[in-house]
């Protein structure tokens, strides 16, 4: 290297001599070509917004990292994220910021924050790292965030926005307030103003201060609510008092969010209630027969879904798709062969049903146990199914309990589409109402129960597969909703499906509305005591069975 520091100057001195000889154009090429070959990156303004920023001083890094963001330079966010991320050095012999890609080792490799360039490795004792603490990073995370405001992306602009809640600084207040001079959508336009109003209310005069609590009255947001709380305890009773009545209104409209919340859990709880009692309520009616078995079969449709998700792993969606006839033909070829093998033997003779079917139920559970394992299974739920919907900040509805609401109703219609516009359905319906009548018109009783059988243990499997998405699967999960599934047809109607829709979603909501001041067992004994009282005004239910079967 030390020859070629004398061989340069010589060579380009004989160059320019020789120049002379030349004619002008030659000689302004020369002089061109002879200019350093870093004079085009010298003159990047970004060059030296980055040098400011590395050279600054705990004080003055406020200001360069303001700097950066009015220069509107569209590579500012990347330099900020590199100095948030302590990925910005110094050459220590040249001074050049660059960006460190690679700190493994003694040699890192580097790259040119400007063009983004990689520059190669070069060994960590020649650079000097641009140092950052969490007070500045804390900051940056506020800088940032307003950077993606300026994104063309809505669902970028309105994760900026949200990120910006209790994190604006003095370096962004005023690029913030030139952007609401901006065509925005609703929802990123509150939100900036609410931040806005947090920073005024915390740093602010008395009148800014009275401005951001007007702006912040009726907003659901945690930091909103932390702020105003804040103020609310200050020193100025002026203040005090607004920021206090701020927060009475604020908690007028969280009440009336945990009521909708607590609205939207009782009908997805009333939802499965519906799918796991609408099977029962079926065979109840046709056949008059108690089947204590029915939770098992619902424990069936459940683990189908665990077991479909076994034979097609990483496919959780395609999984619970094919899990729906699967799941509906495990616990209907189960319940045909519960009604051939047992039931069937024992008509009109209720308790003896009643004891058998309850013998199946244990059986089935121990089966279980030895086949599979006496320990929970948990179902994958599909990324389709995952995460929630929000509606503000108080209130965010689960989408696998809305899929659970929407799959229940589904199921519903199409049982009601079965029972009224299918021959199957008038047989049944037949049967239910009087079933000698129904046999002297030629109607096999003894295959019309078969097939309800097996239907309504098949809509019990739906029920498991629907549950697979909201608890775990256990041998003991079919328990945990037979007692309730009979109360649900008690109180609904024996028999009538929709008496069976309103008396689950009613029940679920109940019980949820109980829940939380009473606790969940407390809560059931005052559901099972609301029933009795109401079956003893109405014996028959909500919607009484009609026909002669009825009368008798």
């Amino acid at each position: 290297m030390g020859i070629f520091r004398w061989l340069t100057p010589l060579c380009l001195n004989a160059l320019c001599l020789k120049a002379l000889y030349l004619k002008p154009l030659g000689l302004v090429l020369l002089l061109v070509l002879s200019l350093p070959a870093h004079s085009q990156t010298e003159a990047d303004p970004g060059q030296a917004l980055l040098t400011n920023l590395a050279d600054a001083s705990s004080r003055e890094i406020d200001a360069a990292i303001e700097a950066i963001v009015d220069s509107g330079d569209p590579r500012a966010r990347d330099w900020l994220d590199a100095f948030g991320n302590n990925r910005l050095s110094r050459i220590k012999d040249t001074g050049q910021v660059v960006e460190v890609l690679r700190n493994v080792g003694r040699n890192w490799t580097i790259a040119d924050p400007l063009t983004g360039e990689n520059l190669g490795e070069m060994s960590r004792r020649e650079l000097d790292r641009v140092n950052i603490n969490n007070a500045i990073r804390g900051k940056l995370e506020g800088v940032l965030a307003m950077l993606d405001l300026y994104s063309d992306d809505p669902e970028v602009q309105e994760k900026a926005a949200e990120a910006m809640m209790g994190k604006v600084n003095a370096s962004v207040v005023k690029p913030l307030t030139k952007l609401l001079e901006r065509d925005l959508p609703g929802p990123v336009r509150n939100r900036i103003e609410e931040s806005v109003a947090i920073y005024q209310l915390e740093q602010g005069d008395a009148e800014a201060q009275a401005q951001a609590i007007t702006v912040l009255t009726g907003s659901l947001h945690s930091n909103a609510r932390a702020a105003l709380n804040n103020a609310a305890v200050g020193d100025d009773p002026a203040l005090a008092a607004r920021a206090q009545e701020a927060l009475v209104s604020i908690e007028q409209k969280l009440k009336m969010n945990r009521a909708a919340e607590t609205l939207y859990f009782g009908l997805s709880l009333g939802s499965v209630l519906v799918l796991a009692a609408i099977g029962l309520a079926i065979t109840f009616g046709v056949m008059g027969v108690i089947n204590m078995a029915h939770g098992e079969l619902i424990m069936l449709g459940a683990y189908t879904t665990w077991g479909m998700q076994q034979l097609l792993p990483g496919q959780p969606g395609l999984a619970l798709i094919l899990s729906i006839p699967a799941g509906f033909l495990v616990a209907a070829l189960a319940g045909i062969a519960i009604e051939r093998s047992v039931i069937q033997h024992l008509k009109g003779r209720p308790l003896e049903t009643l004891l058998a079917t309850f013998g199946v139920s244990l059986i089935l559970q121990q089966l279980v146990r030895t086949v599979i394992s006496p320990l929970n299974r948990s179902v994958t739920t599909p990324e389709w199914m995952s995460g929630s919907l929000v509606i503000n900040g108080a209130l965010s509805l689960t989408l696998n309990r809305m899929y659970v609401i929407g799959f229940a109703l589904v199921v519903f219609a199409g049982l009601m589409l079965i029972m009224r516009k299918t021959r199957l359905g008038l047989e049944v319906r037949a049967v239910t109402q009087n079933r000698a009548m129904a046999r002297s018109m030629g109607i096999r009783a003894t295959r019309v129960d078969i097939l309800t059988f097996g239907l309504g243990s098949g809509v019990a499997g739906l029920a498991g597969v629907a549950l697979s998405q909201i608890t775990n699967v256990g041998p003991n999960l079919g328990q945990n909703y037979i007692i309730d599934s009979f109360m649900v047809v008690v109180f609904g109607g024996v028999g009538n499906l929709w008496g069976t829709l309103l008396a689950g979603l009613s029940l679920g909501t109940i019980n949820q509305i109980l829940e939380p001041w009473a606790g969940s067992v407390l809560a059931k004994i005052m559901v099972l005591v609301l029933i009795i009282l109401f079956i003893q005004k109405r014996p028959k239910g909500l919607f009484p069975q009609k026909g002669r079967a009825a009368e008798g």
